[in-house]
Parts: C-alpha cells; sequence; structure tokens
C-alpha cells in the first residue's frame, strides 16, 4: 500500500506589516481577558522595538535587530521586561505562522536585586498630614493612603473600587477579579482608622453621583489614573522631604505585616501574589532585620565583652 507524503505546512505571512499582526495578538490577549494594563506593556514593548529596527519585521533581520535591542544597557529589571514581551508576541507569531522561530530562544532573565522600598514609620507619618482635610481631594488622598498601608492593595486595583465593594460595616474592601492583577478576586479586612477615613470621603460624595462612580475618583467624578496618583503622590513626597512612590506603600505594608508577627501564607494572600516566590522577598527582608537585631542585642555579646576584660586583667599579670 502506498505511503501516503507528509504535508509539511510552510509559514505563511498573513500579515504585511509588524503593526498589523500586533494589534490581532493583542485581540488575542484581550480574547484571553488579559488587563488594560497587561495590554497597554505588550503594546508598548512591541512597538517601542520595532520603532527602534523598522525593517526587522522578517525573518533575516529579526534576530541581528533583536540581539541588538537586547544589548543596549539598561537595568536588568527593564531588560528582563522586554525580554519576557518580546518573546510572548514572537510565541503567538509562531503560533500563527508568522515566523519559523523565536528570536528570543536561548535568551535567558538576567539577575536582579528587588526594589522593595523600607520607609521609615515616622515618614509615613509625616505623610498622612500632608492631604488638606478640608477638601475633597485631601479627603480621598488620605483615605487611600491609609488604605494602600493597611491592606497592600495595589494602586490601580484601588482606584477601580466601587461603592458596592466596600462594606464598612464588617470591615472589609473586594477586590474584584476583573480589577485584579492576577484575575483573582479576594477581600482585605481594614481597620476601623482607615474605614473611618473612607466613610468621610462617603459623606462628601454627591447624591448624583451613582454606584457606577469610583469611590477615589477625580473631583468631576472621573477615574483618577495611576499617572494622576503618583503625580499627588510626588506633590507631598516634596513637602516632606522624602520620596514615597504609590507602590512603597505597599512595600511597608508588606514588610511591616511580617515584622509584626503576620504569616507568610497570610500576607500572599492578602498581597493578590499568585505564588510565594514574590512574598519571600519581603520575607527575606524581615529576616535580615532579625538578625541585625540579634547581632545587636545578643547577651553573648554582653559576655564576650566580660570575658576580654577578665583576660585583659589575667594578661596584664
Amino acid at each position: 500500500m502506498p505511503r501516503l507524503k507528509s504535508l509539511k505546512s510552510k509559514p505563511q505571512q498573513v500579515s504585511s506589516t509588524w503593526n498589523e499582526a500586533m494589534n490581532q495578538f493583542l485581540s488575542f490577549k484581550r480574547a484571553q481577558g488579559r488587563s488594560d494594563r497587561t495590554i497597554y506593556d505588550y503594546d508598548r514593548h512591541i512597538t517601542a522595538f520595532f520603532t527602534a529596527y523598522p525593517d526587522a519585521w522578517s525573518n533575516q533581520k529579526l534576530k541581528p535587530s533583536l540581539l541588538a535591542y537586547l544589548s543596549r544597557p539598561v537595568m536588568p529589571g527593564t531588560y528582563n521586561l522586554r525580554l519576557v514581551y518580546l518573546r510572548h508576541f514572537f510565541d503567538w507569531c509562531i503560533m500563527e505562522d508568522f515566523l519559523q522561530s523565536n528570536p528570543t530562544d536561548g535568551l535567558t532573565r538576567r539577575r536582579e536585586e528587588p526594589r522593595i522600598v523600607n520607609i521609615p514609620i515616622h515618614i509615613l507619618q509625616g505623610l498622612l498630614k500632608q492631604p488638606d482635610p478640608q477638601t475633597y481631594s485631601g479627603l480621598r488622598d488620605h483615605a487611600v493612603i491609609l488604605l494602600t498601608l493597611d491592606t497592600g492593595i495595589r494602586p490601580k486595583e484601588c482606584l477601580s473600587l466601587l461603592p458596592a465593594d466596600i462594606n464598612l460595616g464588617a470591615y472589609e474592601v473586594y477586590v474584584r477579579a476583573v480589577n485584579a492583577k492576577t484575575r483573582i478576586s479576594r477581600t482585605l479586612p481594614i481597620t476601623q482608622v482607615t474605614a473611618r477615613a473612607i466613610r468621610k470621603v462617603f459623606n462628601v460624595r454627591p447624591e448624583e453621583w451613582n454606584g457606577e462612580v469610583p469611590i477615589f475618583c477625580t473631583w468631576e467624578a472621573g477615574c483618577m489614573k495611576t499617572e494622576t496618583w503618583s503625580q499627588r503622590m510626588n506633590m507631598y513626597s516634596k513637602k516632606i522631604g522624602f520620596k514615597v512612590r504609590p507602590y512603597d506603600l505597599r512595600h511597608s505594608f508588606a514588610l511591616n505585616f511580617l515584622r509584626n508577627g503576620g504569616n507568610v501564607f497570610v500576607l500572599q494572600k492578602l498581597m493578590g501574589h499568585s505564588t510565594l516566590d514574590m512574598t519571600k522577598r519581603y520575607l527575606a527582608l524581615t529576616q535580615e532585620d532579625i538578625q541585625k537585631q540579634h547581632a545587636k542585642a545578643s547577651p553573648v555579646n554582653m559576655l564576650e565583652c566580660g570575658m576580654s576584660v577578665r583576660l585583659g586583667r589575667v594578661g596584664g599579670r
């Protein structure tokens, strides 16, 4: 019986430009339920590469162009982001027969030190005094700072909260899956102090603002962007003479939660980390705190000091 000839599929360049391919890729990611922020980051990194190397959209020029792009002197974190986003795009291009191979094959992430900021307590106390409580913006900003320090909520998640997501009676904040970075919902407990600050924001909301207007919106009932929140934090930072970014408040929550005896697995749930790896970075820093305190306060230091004195006397005889 004659054997059938194997048919090898040849790559078909359906798209004439990288921009068309990218738009199809972004539509694919939207269909997968990726967040607007993730879609934005894909768009930004892919566009940046092909803007730098406009002739790279070919199997012959793609790899040399990519290697040149990734060889630029940047921080390890920036390099890793470029590598990951471009790798996902090129994997999809192979799946759709735009490319034959992935030019990122063989490239690995660079080792990077986690940027975790440890803010002194007196700085946080000074920061909380900066928003003007006589204005809506001041009440809002004060509540956002407290909520982040109380729960470790991400800035985007915080600014997306709706009135229905807050249960002041139960002291809980609900982060819906659609707003969570990992697309997994979670419930965050809050203290009475934070609940009071949020209630003040509720009390000054005009009646015409319906339930679709975010709690921490602009004074015009618009959605406050993370960039705007960063600018306001920068304004407060200048007043206290200490740079505090929105994400730094999240770091402060995690570090102080562990320092005060919080469980690392509970912290993982509260922070919304998909794995324990990121949470362990905070744990490592608190372990350093413990080692420093131990080195400073261990009774052995006193014993060694006493022994040195006695030995000195013996040597003098």
